[in-house]
């Protein structure tokens, strides 16, 4: 999987963050103070719509949808506050990560991330897990023309890295984060999360690998697909 690699590139929530539990909680209780109370079935429907979105993204689609009174930059603030204290000291790695992280370091394979999280929130999860120092560079998708499935984030990152796409892995969860790293032109190995169970056979179709810990890459037994 590594061959040929000069940059690793992370989304975070449910890929390098064990994270994504988190949003349900929120999604639930914001819209909750505007009159929103929604089955967990047609919340599902909602998340799946955002998948991908940046952060300015998704509050564009939340205020449109919802009808919310307040501007798109109140509702990215509200959330942040929501949402900053989890990603400090709530949000855990993924299962073998820090081992990862580690031995990419160890070989000079450069870092960065690419996510359509909140900067704040990315760095809030990275310190909180005592990781920032491994990363090179951190992009959101609010950094960029489009967000997931567009490519934008990806090769923004690649670009700040100094490697070209080719030699470049991304780990992402969700199909629409998969997408974005292969219309980069970027291998992709998919993690596996809770979060996106349904979508699974979706994932492993798109996929080039697949890992439900970050130790099976350094062990050569994740999944080539």
């Amino acid at each position: 999987m590594l061959k040929d690699i000069t940059a690793v590139i992370f989304d975070l929530d449910g890929t390098l963050m064990d994270s994504m539990w988190m949003w349900t909680d929120i999604d639930i209780e914001y819209l909750g103070k505007y009159g929103y109370h929604y089955p967990m079935e047609q919340l599902s429907r909602v998340q799946k719509k955002i998948e991908g979105m940046s952060f300015t993204e998704t509050a564009e689609y939340f205020k449109e949808h919802f009808s919310l009174p307040g501007s798109v930059s109140e509702i990215m603030q509200e959330w942040n506050q929501m949402a900053y204290d989890k990603y400090s000291t709530q949000v855990p790695l993924k299962p073998g990560a820090l081992r990862f992280l580690k031995e990419m370091k160890k070989r000079g394979i450069r870092l960065g991330i690419a996510s359509s999280s909140s900067r704040a929130l990315i760095k809030a999860s990275l310190s909180g897990n005592q990781v920032r120092e491994f990363f090179d560079c951190i992009t959101t998708s609010c950094d960029v023309s489009k967000g997931k499935p567009a490519p934008d984030v990806y090769l923004k990152t690649a670009q700040k890295l100094g490697v070209s796409p080719q030699n470049c892995l991304v780990f992402e969860d969700v199909p629409m984060g998969i997408h974005a790293g292969l219309n980069a032109g970027m291998r992709v190995c998919a993690v596996e999360d809770s979060f996106s169970e349904a979508q699974r056979e979706e994932i492993r179709r798109l996929a080039d690998y697949y890992i439900s810990s970050y130790d099976q890459v350094l062990d050569h037994t994740y999944e080539v697909l």
